[in-house]
This record gives structure tokens, C-alpha cells and sequence, in this order.
């Protein structure tokens, strides 16, 4: 029963990181062409996002123990699909993400060579969105599975 509580609260926390995600990568088309400084008044809606990765690393050490637990049952390759996607949503976003977050001190400031940030920060949140959509689909499939 504890593993039933603890697929449902991986599987919200999931959902609120893939929405999160979803919301940047369905915004890029939007904001990608946007000028110096509408582009940086646009990015301040985002304060405050960063307690997002509460829920994005309770996700991910939810369905890492869940993939544990899950060890030569049905439910274990989706179940670590979904941990590794969102491990590699997390490397995106160090990778990427977060240096463009520092080089613009939150893009509350625009070096010269800002256009290159902004595509970079832009298709870093777009690729984790990808690799979060696939994290809350695997994890959904192990869901399933598991009830079968």
C-alpha cells in the first residue's frame, strides 16, 4: 500500500514538473523573436519558478526509489525510464539552463552576447519539457502495467 501512495505522489509531482516545463516550450515561439527589452520583461513572470525544483527532486527520488522497489516486477523499466528521463532533464538543466540563468543574473540583466542566452536557455527548457513529458508517460505506463 505504501508504494501506491508513493506512485501517486511521484506521479502528481511529475505532472507538475511536466507542466511546468510544457508552459516554456509552448511560450518559445512566442518569446524567441522578442527584442532586447520586451525579452527581458517577459522573463520576470518566471521569479519565483525555482520551487519547482522541490517538486522536481521530490519526482526524481520518488520514482528512483519506486524503480528500486520495482526490481523484477513489470512496472520496473518504465518506472526507470521515467527516473532517467527526468535525471537527464536535470543534467539539461545544469548544463544549460542554469548558465544562462547566471550569466544574466536571472535575466535581470542582458550581456552582449544575450541572443545566443536566450536560445540556449529557451531549447534547454524545451528539451527538459521533452524529456519530462516522457518521464510522466513512462511512469504512467509502469502504473498501468503494475495494476495488470
Amino acid at each position: 500500500m505504501r508504494v501506491n501512495g508513493l506512485g501517486l505522489v511521484a506521479l502528481l509531482l511529475i505532472a507538475v514538473t511536466t507542466s511546468a516545463g510544457l508552459a516554456h516550450l509552448f511560450a518559445l515561439p512566442n518569446k524567441i523573436g522578442l527584442p532586447r527589452e520586451s525579452y527581458l520583461t517577459v522573463q520576470q513572470v518566471y521569479r519565483g519558478w525555482s520551487l519547482l525544483g522541490v517538486a522536481f527532486f521530490g519526482a526524481l527520488a520518488a520514482t528512483t526509489w519506486l524503480a528500486v522497489l520495482a526490481r523484477g516486477r513489470r512496472a520496473f523499466y518504465p518506472t526507470l525510464v521515467a527516473a532517467l528521463s527526468l535525471a537527464a532533464s536535470l543534467i539539461v538543466f545544469f548544463a544549460f539552463t542554469y548558465p544562462a540563468n547566471q550569466q544574466t543574473a536571472n535575466w535581470t540583466q542582458l550581456p552582449e552576447h544575450w541572443e545566443r542566452l536566450r536560445l540556449q536557455w529557451e531549447y534547454s527548457h524545451a528539451a527538459g519539457a521533452i524529456l519530462d513529458l516522457v518521464a510522466l508517460i513512462s511512469f504512467a505506463v509502469s502504473l498501468l502495467v503494475e495494476r495488470r
